[in-house]
């Protein structure tokens, strides 16, 4: 019996919701007062233009490469191809894995945290309770994810206009209520153009990034996208650019009603928001949405993830059993449940404090600045593309200057760990070249 193979059949309106669900989540409603506080002042909302702005830029990247590799396992097979498929790009591709075992389930367990912490609003939670949230939740995602992609594609639409529904919502309950556009006005009140400003946009932009990870989701699906040379790079251009409105919007709406030095001080903003305006039953009720909202990143983030070990294992370059399909499902079981058996110990060890940056820092050296490098180093030997970026190479130069100035805003401990973190890969890798070559000769 021949092994089960990937299909392609998310098309391209599932493939856009699936990226907006993963960037959605719980982030920018729990990031939005740290945002403001970071910022202190009305002029916060560049922190969301910056994280938007990197989004965008980085996006081309990510184009290019997926749209040329349409295959799954994202930056896997990118870095794989880029560095050459000799000792640098198999070191390159193997520390990417590596770090997706570990920075995969704590972006879950940071939803599934996220997702516990909210809930405490309807329900107040111990520390005890918390956990057992967080861990629930992730094994109920885990249970969502055992069936094929064309029906996790159509789950994703619905969450997916759930989470749209749920932003209008606050939106229009701004526009109806408040003085909208006030804090549009407000946005230079009080700036002054200096290093303390430029440091703090650093900073907030560690969370408002945050915020937008996931618009390249879909290259993790590369092999189950319908004309993915299409879809792949439209998928990440329609997710960023109605993302950045929603948020904006969002963001405009909650301060028109609750002053931003207030706003900044509260763990549940939105929900005090919708209860100023319509009464508690309606905190509760936009409570509920935003814990659906962040049920759906899980969903969507697991989903990913899942295909980048399987990718690495059926090339060869990772443990075999991460290459099983499902017999019926066609979908990497073994992933699934390793990814998701790691993120509910760390839903159950951390706070949600400690996984943010620590998230940014482990991703930025080994994913977002490697790639682009090696971008960079493929120009020179391919020259045709399905894709192409618009004045190459300057949106490269300024995407890796760009993620070089958030990782030094995640601070130097987090920055510290990320290159030990690396240097680990490193040593594991050549140890398991070794132990390779030792198989081979023995055979």
């Amino acid at each position: 019996m021949s092994e089960p193979v990937q299909e392609r059949r998310l098309s391209l309106l599932q493939a856009t919701a699936i990226n907006m669900i993963d960037m959605v989540g719980i982030g920018p409603f729990i990031t939005l007062p740290m945002v403001i506080s970071l910022m202190n002042g009305p002029y916060f909302l560049y922190a969301w233009m910056a994280g938007a702005a990197l989004s965008f830029i980085d996006a081309m990247v990510w184009s290019e490469l997926g749209a040329a590799y349409p295959r799954a396992g994202g930056s896997y097979n990118f870095l794989k191809e880029t560095f050459g498929k000799s000792k640098s790009g198999g070191l390159m591709s193997f520390l990417f894995v590596w770090q997706t075992m570990i920075q995969a389930p704590l972006v879950i367990a940071s939803a599934a945290i996220g997702f516990a912490s909210y809930f405490s609003y309807l329900m107040p939670l111990g520390p005890v309770g918390s956990k057992v949230v967080s861990g629930g939740l992730v094994i109920c995602i885990v249970i969502m994810l055992f069936r094929r992609i064309e029906v996790i594609g159509k789950i994703s639409v619905v969450l997916w206009v759930a989470v749209l529904g749920t932003i209008l919502w606050i939106i229009g309950g701004g526009v109806a209520h408040g003085n909208f556009l006030q804090p549009l006005i407000d946005i230079n009140k009080d700036l002054n153009f200096n290093y303390a400003f430029v440091a703090s946009i650093g900073f907030a932009s560690v969370k408002s990034v945050y915020s937008y990870l996931g618009y390249y989701n879909v290259c993790h699906l590369g092999g189950e996208i319908v004309n993915p040379t299409r879809n792949i790079p439209r998928s990440m251009f329609l997710s960023i650019g109605g993302i950045f409105i929603l948020y904006m919007l969002m963001n405009v709406s909650v301060v028109s009603v609750i002053p931003w030095d207030i706003a900044k001080e509260s763990e549940f903003v939105i929900s005090l928001f919708m209860e100023q305006l319509m009464g508690p039953m309606a905190g509760k009720i936009v409570t509920v949405l935003i814990l659906l909202v962040a049920f759906s990143s899980v969903f969507s983030a697991t989903l990913g993830y899942s295909r980048i070990p399987y990718a690495a294992a059926v090339d060869g370059a990772f443990f075999k059993p991460f290459a099983k399909l499902h017999p019926k499902g066609n979908f990497p079981y073994v992933s699934v449940l390793f990814l998701g058996g790691i993120a509910f110990v760390f839903s159950l060890i951390f706070k949600l404090s400690e996984v943010i940056s620590a998230i940014l820092a482990m991703r930025i050296l080994v994913q977002f600045i490697g790639q682009a490098v090696g971008l960079l180093m493929l120009r020179q030997k391919r020259k045709t593309f399905p894709f192409k970026m618009p004045f190459f190479p300057w949106p490269v130069y300024i995407a890796i200057a760009m993620w070089c100035v958030i990782l030094a805003s995640t601070g130097y401990q987090m920055v510290l760990g990320g290159f030990l973190f690396a240097l680990l890969g490193v040593l594991a890798y050549f140890i398991k070249q070794r132990i390779s070559a030792a198989a081979s000769e023995g055979k």
